[in-house]
């Protein structure tokens, strides 16, 4: 017999948590089935882990700079990779713990630990237990995805996940995939003294920003001492004594003592029995949602990860919301109503939101471009940070934000003065007219948005 719910959260990730205890807040009772660790990647594998040790990277970096500020440290800095991920799981563990009591705490929620899998289109067996209920809300995330590639599982790999849990530096770490997760682990391994290669297979990193973007970021960590080897063509694997060669499609080789795979994600959908529930997914696996997060079968939801409609923890949480508001206040909130909004965590971080230039141009519209680039800016050069720059691109008819772009010192804080304001509908001008706050590297926007001009 099953054991009934008004509502059963599958993964305990960055909405699931949140939804159930709203939902329980509105007298609801609640299943949430985790099957291994609460917070799901962001808490456990993901923003807080890495951040953490992004945090210690730059450490060992601005402490190798202290001569340029005239402070001296006293010799050479070491570095303690037992130490730095012990600091790593002590924050991320702390993060998890909180959710836990948490959820255990909260009335109308019972927390569960097993995998679930459908059974029908409203029950979710748990191991030997079964539940029905009928709302059903996946929040199952995703993981690295593994192509297959020649002698790549003979040879061994390290993933996002399984590289955190390193406690020495490796001698040469080859990172396969030039975008966004492979390019924190190449700047902040290589600030921990490991040699680095990363190797891409497009003709530049982070391919879906503009070219000026990718080559300035190719630059600062060619400036550090990453090698980066684009075009790469198709890739092979092969061990050769402790060491792992990675042959490139043009028959040169890079060696190395450690591999990571980065090159993008993959839902965790493929063990959930959703063919028992008539869920529909992609062909990469993605739940099929409407722009309310509902699926093709009445009363079952996706959100985070799982859907494709979002890569990040803040989407996740936004999934949530737009949930919560539409179920419990009558609102009417859609994917549809956000912007694009994230960053990229090097050292100078990238803060994205809106269309790229690219993007703007393809769209057919007319528009304005800006860039300034951050030695210009007078926080950056008092803090001694000055590569980057920042740039916006703007509707040429109405004077709205399109898009922006700050890569530079604190470009993943500064970047939500812009997102407000395309948010808002405040136009170029306005911005224009503001008075910020001085020194700060936001204090820009506004002479930012006065040098706008036609694209050459």
């Amino acid at each position: 017999m099953a054991t009934r719910f008004d509502a059963i959260v599958i993964g305990a990730g960055q909405a699931g948590p949140s939804l159930a205890a709203r939902l329980a807040g509105a007298g609801w009772s609640v299943a949430i089935v985790e099957r291994h660790l609460v917070g799901g990647t962001c808490v456990n594998v993901g923003c807080t882990p890495t951040k953490a040790m992004v945090a210690s990277a730059y450490a060992a970096h601005l402490a190798r700079r202290a001569g340029e500020y005239g402070v001296g440290v006293g010799g050479s800095v070491t570095i303690d990779m037992a130490r730095i991920k012990a600091r790593k799981d002590e924050i991320a563990g702390q993060s998890r713990r909180n959710n836990e009591t948490w959820l255990e705490g909260t009335d109308g929620v019972t927390l569960l630990r097993g995998h679930a899998r459908f059974a029908s289109p409203h029950e979710v067996a748990v191991g030997d237990e079964l539940l029905t209920a009928p709302h059903i809300f996946l929040n199952v995330g995703g993981r690295a995805a593994v192509p297959e590639m020649p002698g790549l599982s003979e040879t061994g790999y390290l993933t996002n996940s399984s590289i955190l849990d390193l406690e020495s530096v490796p001698r040469r770490l080859l990172v396969i995939g030039g975008s966004y997760i492979g390019l924190e682990f190449a700047q902040m391994f290589r600030r921990f003294g490991a040699e680095v290669a990363v190797i891409e297979t497009a003709p530049r990193l982070i391919a879906r920003e503009d070219e000026e973007v990718s080559g300035a970021v190719q630059a600062f960590l060619e400036d550090e001492g990453v090698e980066v080897r684009l075009d790469a063509g198709r890739l092979s694997f092969e061990r050769q004594g402790d060491e792992v060669a990675v042959v490139l499609g043009d028959g040169s080789v890079e060696t190395g003592s450690h591999v990571l795979l980065a090159v993008g994600r993959r839902p965790n959908t493929d063990d959930l029995g959703l063919d028992k529930a008539g869920v529909a997914t992609d062909e990469r696996g993605y739940v099929i949602v409407d722009d309310e997060l509902k699926t093709n079968v009445e009363g079952v939801w996706a959100l985070g990860d799982c859907n494709g409609r979002g890569a990040f923890t803040h989407t996740a949480y936004n999934d949530f919301e737009i949930v919560a508001a539409n179920l419990l206040d009558g609102d009417d909130r859609r994917i549809s109503d956000r912007f694009p909004v994230y960053a990229l965590y090097t050292d100078p971080p990238l803060g994205r939101v809106g269309l790229t230039e690219a993007q703007a141009r393809a769209s057919g519209r007319p528009y304005k471009v800006a860039t300034r680039p951050m030695n210009r800016v007078g926080r950056a050069r008092e803090k001694g940070e000055t590569k980057g720059f920042m740039k916006a691109v703007v509707d040429a008819e109405t004077d709205l934000i399109l898009g922006a772009a700050v890569l530079g010192v604190g470009g993943d804080e500064a970047i939500h003065g812009l997102l407000y304001a395309i948010q808002g509908g405040m136009t170029a001008d306005e911005i224009r007219r503001t008075t910020p706050i001085h020194p700060t590297v936001a204090e820009l926007f506004p002479t930012l948005m006065g040098d706008l001009k036609p694209p050459a």
